[in-house]
């Protein structure tokens, strides 16, 4: 396995393909999606440790939708079993894709404590139990600079995690050694990354307008509240559904895995 190199424009073929591969079977990647969500949200209803391991079964979640994607752009119908691909496995990888999840669940909180620094805690309670974002919060020095602190520690995080999912379950990578590599491949992929990011933050503020112009134009402000959250999660399931394409191209692993075209 070894690192590869692409260039800027691989990024807007990463977002183009998981656009792609989505709307393909739209009604599978989204029940995929409410799966994954109904799961998350009822993990997180166990006394004391549910918000810890909710938020450690991410990457294997993460794993679940690749395995999907990959299933979906050969023609194949993805199951919802799928997203159990990470434990399905052997108990090797099972308990390396554990490791993996609460290492997240570990690095997470840390980006959280050390934003609560900036606002005794206000947008870590907001972030993880949910709450109205009000005006007194938005002209809040002390919360705007916790949001701040966690964007630009959240980055780093993202890149540590972003491949080690695909890495620990194909490739029987261990979980340190896998942020390393992930980290490093988004790195020194960066401007396919920035791209990558940019389309997809273009579209959802796209998609934004244009719910808040049909509400202003059908004079009915009731529309942008009901359909937010069905569009956040296709928003959602369309973006995860591109992770795949970002992994296949990062790395040469073997003769199958070939470059996505642009």
């Amino acid at each position: 396995m070894k690192l590869h190199l692409v260039p800027a424009r691989t990024g807007l073929a990463w977002f183009r393909a998981g656009l792609r591969t989505f709307w393909r079977q739209p009604l599978a990647f989204s029940g995929l999606f409410l799966l994954f969500i109904a799961i998350v949200s009822v993990v997180s209803l166990i006394p004391y440790v549910g918000g810890v391991l909710a938020l450690a079964l991410l990457p294997a979640a993460t794993l679940g939708f690749m395995a999907a994607t990959r299933e979906a752009a050969s023609g194949k119908f993805p199951m919802p079993a799928i997203l159990l691909s990470a434990f399905r496995a052997g108990k090797q990888r099972a308990r390396a894709m554990l490791v993996l999840g609460l290492a997240y669940a570990v690095g997470l909180a840390l980006v959280l404590g050390l934003s609560a620094l900036a606002d005794g805690g206000l947008f870590a309670r907001m972030y993880l139990f949910g709450g109205p974002i009000t005006a007194e919060l938005v002209d809040s020095s002390a919360f705007r600079n916790a949001v701040w602190i966690s964007m630009a520690l959240y980055v780093p995080l993202n890149m540590l995690f972003w491949h080690a999912p695909a890495l620990v379950h194909w490739h029987d990578v261990p979980p340190v050694r896998s942020l390393f590599f992930s980290f490093v491949a988004c790195a020194r992929n960066f401007w396919a990354f920035t791209l990558y990011t940019l389309a997809w933050s273009g579209l959802s503020l796209l998609v934004a307008f244009g719910m808040i112009l049909l509400s202003v134009l059908l004079g009915q402000a009731d529309i942008l509240g009901v359909g937010l959250m069905p569009v956040s999660l296709l928003m959602g399931a369309m973006f995860i559904t591109s992770i795949w394409f970002t992994f296949n191209d990062s790395f040469v692993v073997s003769e199958e895995t070939t470059p996505t075209e642009a």
